[in-house]
């Protein structure tokens, strides 16, 4: 029986009062959890930024976003351990579309290749030798 894969993304926010290494430790942390029961594909670490309303008196946070691919029991097993953290404030995972994945994927390629293009077309102008009309 074939596996199933879907994508993921997670967006959490982790205690940035504990100072920076253990911040950077969480975050590792995660990813790596990530990355042992999925394929990690892309991390942002928004960094340090301001709440929009305290949770529990601590009004900044360490902002992270994780994109994997995972088997479907792992983002419950994910999220069950952000809640276990102590360090972590917020958190949340979400199941993205495929289609909308797809769409953006071909969009990016072709705003890619037609900027490709452009440039090409700019440097074979520039190269052209100038004509002078007398």
């Amino acid at each position: 029986m074939e596996k199933i894969i879907n994508s993921y993304e997670t967006l959490f926010i982790v205690n940035a009062e504990n100072g920076d290494e253990a911040v950077k430790a969480t975050v590792s942390k995660f990813t790596g959890l990530i990355a042992e029961n999925g394929t990690l594909e892309e991390v942002n670490e928004w960094g340090k930024r301001r709440l929009a309303y305290p949770i529990d008196d601590i009004s900044e946070g360490y902002y992270v976003v994780a994109t994997f691919k995972s088997e479907p029991e792992f983002p419950a097993e994910l999220e069950r351990v952000f809640n276990i953290d102590e360090s972590i404030m917020r958190s949340v995972v979400i199941k993205l579309d495929e289609k909308k994945l797809a769409k953006a994927a071909a969009a990016k390629e072709a705003k890619a290749a037609a900027e490709a293009a452009a440039a090409a077309a700019a440097a074979a102008e520039a190269e052209a030798p100038a004509t002078d009309a007398e």
